[in-house]
């Protein structure tokens, strides 16, 4: 099962990481000073990824 995990760094800050249905980390957020914007961000990226782009910049 894919999932977004919530939680607090060293720092303070509340980051996200999102990981694949075998446990690997696939990427991570920024930190953020509230919760509620890393909640707002997870929300953002569920609602807009199926019409993202891909943009292959290693072609010429």
């Amino acid at each position: 099962m894919y999932k977004f995990e919530v939680y607090k760094d060293k720092g303070g800050d509340f980051r996200f990481r999102f990981r694949a249905s075998n446990g690997e980390v696939m990427f991570s957020s920024e930190g953020y000073s509230a919760k509620a914007s890393a909640l707002k961000s997870i929300e953002s990226i569920k609602k807009h990824v199926a019409d993202a782009d891909v943009d292959d910049q290693t072609t010429t």
